[in-house]
């Protein structure tokens, strides 16, 4: 079924690149619970339906496309949907926030049914895309800065440096270190570790405990969050909700489509610039977004930890496999997730991480054409200064075109683009945001 032979791989490699995967990627089910709860939405609904969003995906990508590629809830999108979506949009709640995502989902699948969803990846000058890949990282990293006391808002200036002899700014600044020292030293599954090894800190000096003990069975206490599609659709229209629905689709289509991209030519699957069963590939995030959606979490992304699996000798879906077993595994230690929430300094040193990586994408923008640059700089520097995603994206594509008409070059511009600024300018003129 997986055409291990065929692939040059064997049972236990796939196994031990599974475990590999999983051990890189698990601090999704601790931090995702953690952002969402900060929204409202229940710790363990959240935490139920990260892992249901991360089977159901990674098990699609598994069976049906055979690729050693992860899905699980994406960092970014889901501190968009805490920070920037929810409570805004005329107050909306997260109830009306999921409504938004599953309606995006749709959209995804559609799009992965059709050959527009190439057409629109191709629109989207490269810049654009990297300025939004580093802008998403400094807003994560910076939330992950604000949640432990290390950087604090600031009468004069807005934000200033926090008090770091405070036990949360103190406990995250040693889980950082340990994280970052297990990273240099290419540890796999440095990020969880370096978890654990700050919940343990925060168990011996009293700030961390276990009062409801470690292991139970996994629960979704809200049930479904969306039923209706058409409930959900009218949601969307009667808040206005279009540029965040927008906003969830492109980031999405972006990151899984590269991730997925990265490490198909990591493993050596690519055949040419093509991916084979690239089609049953994006169902599998497309499919487990929308999932994701109706049970209680943000939207879902291919995960390029998988490369570590990769790495490791993962080649097929066997190694995927073995990811959702482990994730199954992890929903009956609901209890230890919930305990270890509690405490914001064992979580953020990952944001900040994975902050840090996501800003390696400045490095492909081209400084040297103001007009490729500007409108990239403009996403990076508005993410985290408005705390939304989508204004970011909405200047990026107005600045874009605009200084193209300028320096005569209008032609090299997609009409696609010409469509997304005309939306964005009315939406930030017109609408409330």
């Amino acid at each position: 079924m997986f055409k291990l032979q065929e692939n040059q791989t064997n049972v236990k490699t796939e196994i031990l690149a599974g475990i590999t995967t999983f051990l890189t990627m698990v601090y999704i089910v601790i931090v995702n619970p953690i952002i969402l709860s900060d929204a409202g939405v229940p710790f363990e609904q959240v935490f139920t339906a990260t892992i249901i969003a991360a089977v159901v995906g990674t098990l699609w990508m598994a069976l049906a496309a055979n690729y050693p590629i992860a899905v699980a809830p994406g960092m970014g999108l889901n501190a968009y949907f805490a920070y920037s979506v929810v409570g805004t949009h005329g107050n909306i709640t997260y109830q009306t926030a999921f409504a938004a995502v599953f309606i995006s989902g749709i959209i995804f699948i559609i799009l992965s049914l059709t050959p527009f969803r190439k057409k629109l990846i191709e629109a989207i000058p490269e810049n654009l895309k990297h300025g939004i890949t580093a802008g998403i990282g400094l807003f994560i990293a910076f939330i992950g800065l604000r949640l432990t006391g290390i950087i604090t808002s600031h009468p004069t200036n807005l934000v200033g440096l926090g008090d770091l002899h405070s036990p949360s700014a103190f406990l995250a600044l040693i889980g950082l270190a340990i994280t970052l020292i297990l990273m240099t030293l290419k540890v796999n599954g440095a990020m969880f570790i370096g978890m654990i090894a700050t919940g343990a800190i925060a168990f011996f000096t009293g700030q961390l405990s276990f009062d409801e003990g470690f292991v139970s069975l996994p629960k979704l206490p809200e049930g479904l969050m969306v039923v209706n599609p058409i409930t959900a659709l009218g949601d969307v229209i009667q808040h206005g909700l279009y540029a965040v629905v927008f906003s969830f689709l492109l980031v999405t289509i972006f990151d899984t489509t590269g991730t997925m991209i990265g490490v198909a030519q990591q493993a050596g699957l690519m055949k040419g610039k093509t991916m084979p069963r690239a089609r049953q590939a994006l169902l599998a995030d497309s499919i487990a977004k929308t999932v994701g959606a109706m049970v209680g979490t943000s939207p879902t992304s291919a995960y390029i930890e998988s490369s570590a699996g990769v790495a490791a000798g993962g080649r097929t879906g066997l190694t995927t496999v073995t990811v959702s077993i482990l994730f199954i595994i992890s929903a009956f230690f609901g209890p230890l997730v919930g305990a270890v929430s509690g405490i914001s300094a064992i979580t953020a040193p990952a944001l900040i991480i994975v902050g840090s990586l996501m800003m390696g994408s400045i490095s492909h923008i081209k400084w040297d054409e103001l007009d490729e640059a500007f409108p990239a700089f403009l996403i990076i520097l508005s993410m985290p200064l408005t705390s939304s995603i989508a204004t970011g994206i909405a200047l990026g594509f107005i600045s874009y075109p605009i200084m193209k008409i300028v320096k005569g070059k209008w032609r090299e511009v997609h009409p696609l683009v010409y469509l997304f600024a005309v939306l964005f300018f009315y939406q930030i003129a017109f609408l409330p945001h």
